[in-house]
């Protein structure tokens, strides 16, 4: 049994640590772990391909803005978390004209310090876009605050689980539509 149990957690971490580039580390948290345990379930092939794409993209957008924008060595995500944002990007562009292909997707990070502009995430660049998805990861800022001044603040930042996805239609005067996932 013991052997078994230690099997499936050398799986587990040789997977989780495959998937990630730069700098961009997992945080694992076991509570969410739980409710993503397999993000690609139920996705067509095509789908799954968009996704994988997406994220990727998401991903090379925050590894940039890493040492440039937010000033850190390390950023810190939860786990499957730009799986989950791409997922809902995704699911938001489904009732477009032009499909994910028509989106302008800005990543944005919102600090004490106010909102910060890490980059933007254009599927195809030959489609103008009709409508632009503004992504809002926030700062954890909670933890041991008595602890901080040990760790340097600017070297590790950690997302929270908590995200926006703002949708607005570029071409019409309807009001952009806030969903907020966590």
């Amino acid at each position: 049994m013991i052997s078994t149990y230690s099997f499936r957690l050398a799986s587990l971490r040789q997977e989780g640590s495959s998937g990630r580039r730069g700098s961009i580390d997992s945080c694992d948290e076991t509570e969410n772990a739980l409710y993503y345990p397999n993000m690609d379930a139920g996705l067509e092939h095509k789908e799954r391909v968009l996704q994988q794409d997406l994220t990727r993209r998401i991903e090379c957008c925050l590894t940039e803005a890493k040492a440039s924008v937010l000033q850190c060595k390390v950023l810190l995500l939860p786990r499957q978390m730009t799986t989950r944002v791409s997922r809902d990007v995704l699911r938001s562009s489904t009732d477009e004209p032009c499909g994910l292909r028509g989106a302008s997707i800005r990543v944005y990070v919102e600090t004490k310090d106010g909102l910060k502009s890490l980059g933007c995430v254009l599927p195809d660049s030959s489609v103008t876009p009709t409508f632009e998805l503004s992504v809002l990861f926030k700062v954890d800022d909670d933890g041991w605050k008595p602890l901080k001044h040990i760790f340097e603040s600017r070297k590790v930042l950690k997302l929270r689980p908590e995200y926006k996805l703002i949708k607005r239609k570029l071409y019409s005067s309807a009001s952009p539509v806030i969903h907020e996932f966590n």
